[in-house]
């Protein structure tokens, strides 16, 4: 089933959540994704209206915003060239569990959105991934059951401001402010059993073949089946003596070529003002947006940043 969050003029362009179905979208009757995630999509799809759209006659928002947004590091490939970029080896304990950041399930952008250019950097990049909704709670959640508490998959694009996040990182932490401004969602949730024919026996991955393209030329590609750590993997370490709540997001991390920080050694160039991203993932759609205006702030902070990130 595919789940998505719409408005239509006829709605006073208030998202309601809603079934996508042989191209049509049919609004239900719930205030928002977690209502519907709470009832089970299976009990939600037979409450949808009669009454349905033609997808183009409808605005798709990000189809959930999060409860918490967890984002993996589970792409050998990406893993293995961002170290390489950064001019250091690939950590031990890499192999030894997956290992995730939380960033801010407050900046959430869906398809069609403008995303904001941060003034404090000169180095924006985007990243190809996919997620998981944690569809209900659990706790200490072994990998071979976490397909159970999967409600869906989205694309995820994990904007970044590179310039930051690479000062920041050396800190000893994981980035703040190179990542907290925007992630984009969407621009549905399919549910596992549309995938069905593509699994690959591993629990949560499935073959599907991932693109990224910048202003109409591909940039990226990749597949869902070559993540190094399974989202089985992932939800049982995540929920490893802490509670995973409905509504919660896990992101891969990004697949191998799936950002400019690999496809350019970190040297950039880096996305400008207006740029368009569109990142597809088979069987689930095409997330595309638009790079916003750098703004009278980003000028006037240009050389102060310049110096804080050489320091």
């Amino acid at each position: 089933m595919i789940f998505a969050t719409i408005s239509t003029p006829h709605a006073s362009h208030t998202p309601q959540p809603a079934l996508v179905s042989n191209g049509r979208v049919y609004p239900l009757p719930f205030a928002d994704m977690r209502a519907v995630i709470e009832v089970g999509a299976q009990e939600a799809a037979t409450r949808a209206s009669n009454k349905s759209f033609a997808m183009d006659d409808v605005k798709f928002h990000a189809p959930i915003h999060p409860i918490t947004l967890r984002d993996a590091y589970a792409f050998e490939q990406h893993v293995r060239t961002a170290s390489q970029n950064r001019g250091r080896d690939v950590p031990e304990a890499r192999y030894r569990f997956p290992v995730f950041y939380y960033t801010n399930p407050h900046s959430i952008f869906g398809p069609g959105d403008e995303i904001p250019y941060p003034h404090y950097t000169q180095a924006l990049d985007f990243e190809l991934e996919v997620a998981v909704i944690i569809g209900k709670a659990g706790i200490n959640i072994k990998p071979e059951d976490a397909h159970e508490y999967i409600f869906g998959y989205t694309i995820f694009n994990d904007w970044a401001a590179r310039d930051v996040q690479q000062v920041e990182m050396k800190m000893g932490l994981g980035p703040a402010k190179g990542k907290d401004f925007a992630s984009s969602l969407g621009p549905v949730i399919v549910t596992s059993e549309a995938f069905a024919d593509r699994t690959v026996n591993r629990p949560g991955v499935y073959d599907l073949k991932m693109k990224a393209k910048v202003n109409g030329a591909e940039m990226s590609s990749g597949n869902l089946k070559d993540i190094f750590w399974s989202f089985g993997e992932i939800i049982a370490r995540a929920s490893d003596t802490c509670e995973l709540q409905a509504g919660d997001v896990i992101g891969s991390g990004t697949v191998g070529t799936g950002c400019l920080l690999e496809l350019t050694k970190a040297q950039g160039p880096w996305l400008n003002e207006g740029d368009v991203v569109e990142l597809e993932i088979e069987r689930i759609g095409i997330l595309k947006n638009t790079i916003g205006k750098t703004g009278e702030a980003n000028e006037k902070n240009r050389f102060a940043q310049r110096r804080y990130v050489h320091q």
